[in-house]
């Protein structure tokens, strides 16, 4: 058999399982795509998924009766007046959040008091929680609030503005509710970090929320995925020298394990060996 021969025979395999992929996941690839372009067309999606165009359009016929798209001339776009980003988040480097998740839930003890934020990646804590005994959670989110909802845990969900597609809660009467809470370990997350500004999310009301939240914490975990350390974002959470560790899914590179180790920040990701002795001690560098 020639190298073409054997290329094109690699090829149409690779594309009869892809054609062959299930309607729910090329609908989640359709998904996913609207999230990163806000519009787009039918030959442009048979063509990323290598289906016919009548294959694509039964999909959005189906997507559209969710109420997940609007159907436009030749394609479909996000719905107006929506925000997707919790939605576009979430489906954004899952793997690694489930990894940092992992991490995180190993630093809480049975009978902690913790706050955890509402981001996609906090919310990857709650799986490791379940089966703690005496923890009291204080959160924003009702999808956290949901998953944390075992015996066991306490959950005390926090008042405020709802925002519906975040399903969290925000505004005066969130941080006047944090405002009773004191000696709890805080778990945020960060939209974007940069070493002068800090990390920072990119809406006022998280940012806000997160500065009250680390004010009145005994420690601060940060956790972010590997993406986070290239763009900062707009609105300033903390200083440096009020997180007390980072947990990431990946070394985040030699200038940063630098810098966490001059600002005496633990540095938590696999691959590490470990020097703290925790339930199953999470993989560290520094420190």
């Amino acid at each position: 058999m020639t190298y073409f021969q054997l290329y094109s025979d690699l090829f149409l395999q690779d594309c009869r399982v892809t054609m062959g992929k299930a309607g729910p996941e090329r609908r989640e690839r359709i998904m996913t795509c609207l999230l990163e372009r806000k519009m787009i067309s039918v030959s442009d999606l048979a063509s990323s998924l290598l289906v016919s165009e009548a294959t694509v359009r039964r999909d959005l016929r189906k997507l559209s009766a969710d109420n997940q798209v609007n159907l436009v001339h030749g394609g479909a776009a996000l719905p107006p007046l929506v925000d997707h980003s919790f939605i576009a988040k979430s489906r954004r480097a899952p793997e690694a959040k489930q990894v940092i998740g992992q991490l995180a839930a190993r630093l809480v003890d049975d009978g902690d008091h913790v706050f955890i934020d509402s981001g996609t990646t906090c919310i990857q804590i709650a799986p490791g929680l379940r089966s703690r005994q005496g923890i009291s959670a204080f959160v924003t989110s009702v999808r956290l609030a949901n998953e944390l909802c075992t015996p066991g845990l306490t959950v005390v969900l926090l008042g405020g503005q709802y925002r519906p597609a975040r399903m969290d809660t925000v505004g005066p009467l969130a941080l006047h509710s944090l405002e009773q809470f004191r000696c709890y370990k805080a778990f945020i997350s960060a939209d974007g970090l940069d070493q002068g500004f800090g990390p920072a999310a990119s809406d006022m009301e998280t940012a806000h929320l997160h500065q009250l939240v680390i004010r009145h914490a005994t420690e601060t975990s940060l956790l972010v995925d590997g993406l986070k350390f290239e763009s900062p974002a707009l609105y300033k959470i903390a200083s440096w020298d009020q997180i007390s560790r980072v947990v990431t899914e990946k070394s985040p590179g030699e200038e940063w394990i630098k810098f966490f180790k001059d600002n005496n920040i633990e540095l938590i990701c696999p691959g590490h060996e470990s020097t703290k002795n925790r339930n199953e001690s999470p993989t560290l560098i520094n420190q």
